[in-house]
């Protein structure tokens, strides 16, 4: 068994709250990326729109693209019309052989929203989800028959967002349509994080780790604020810090005997000025080799 350990980009450029890390480039995270080890990034806004310019850049600073976000249209578009609209996308990644693409409902979600409480994100019955799971599996295979994966991302202050609207996605939905599992996402959203893997491990095609601050999290519920008001306050951060909660030991032990193989990628979106990102990123990546070295996981690249 063997996973890659990759990284967003969003530590170093927050697109959702740019002012946070308006000193940063692409640039430079990139090149702290590939120094620090990480075999892959997902695709930034800020990277080059073209293919071959992509791949030239990745070349350069010696990763992969290990995905890539995709705000899904899906509730408002026909199934022709969203596949019109990710369709330079799937061929992109198709080309450089990107194990899936990210996908997220964002035709409702309030998670750009900072003065939108998250506890205000919309809330769909069975029979909503259901009928788009539905939808959402056509696409699903549609993308895997242009050679892209499509792995879903339950997103804290979307429609897709704790442990039960996970289950209704996944019961509705084909097996073409596979879920992202995002550790700090299930988390913020009260799921059982062990639970949720321990359902549908079978589904998981791709993999978030992100630790959650306790204390920041309980602030964002009792004054009931905005999903950014938790990012920008520190809600997130990254494997291996003492001021996380959660055990990504035994969240690794799972994966390995589920006999996971794919990406792990840390995805901690926080304010620079706090959480310097060359130094919470090579933290990350260190826990991330040793917990793996204890689960039985060898780490490629």
């Amino acid at each position: 068994m063997s996973v890659k350990i990759g990284i967003s980009l969003i530590a170093w450029q927050n697109d959702d709250l740019p002012d946070l890390t308006k000193d940063y480039t692409t640039e430079g995270a990139m090149e702290d990326a590939g120094r620090i080890g990480y075999a892959g990034v997902e695709r930034g806004r800020r990277m080059p729109a073209d293919t071959e310019g992509l791949r030239a850049y990745l070349d350069r600073y010696g990763v992969a693209l290990c995905g890539g976000w995709c705000s899904g249209n899906l509730m408002q578009a026909s199934l022709a019309e969203e596949q019109e609209a990710i369709r330079a996308q799937v061929a992109q990644f198709a080309a450089l052989d990107a194990p899936c693409i990210v996908y997220a409902e964002c035709s409702n979600t309030v998670q750009g929203e900072i003065s939108t409480p998250v506890a205000h994100r919309p809330k769909l019955s069975r029979d909503e989800i259901t009928a788009y799971a539905a939808k959402l599996s056509e696409l699903a295979k549609w993308s895997a028959d242009q050679g892209v994966v499509l792995s879903y991302h339950h997103h804290m202050g979307s429609m897709i967002e704790d442990a039960e609207d996970i289950d209704w996605l996944m019961d509705g939905s084909s097996r073409d349509l596979t879920l992202l599992y995002d550790t700090g996402h299930l988390h913020f959203a009260g799921a059982d994080v062990l639970g949720v893997l321990d359902k549908w491990g079978d589904r998981v095609h791709h993999v978030h780790f992100k630790d959650v601050r306790q204390p920041v999290l309980d602030w964002v519920r009792t004054e009931n604020r905005s999903f950014l008001d938790g990012v920008a306050a520190g809600v997130y951060s990254v494997p291996g810090d003492p001021e996380g909660c959660l055990d990504f030991q035994a969240i690794t032990d799972r994966l390995a005997a589920m006999n996971y193989e794919g990406w792990i990628v840390v995805e901690a979106e926080q304010d620079p000025a706090k959480a310097p990102p060359y130094e919470y990123s090579k933290l990350g990546f260190d826990h991330i080799k040793t917990i793996c070295a204890r689960s039985g996981l060898n780490v490629e690249g």
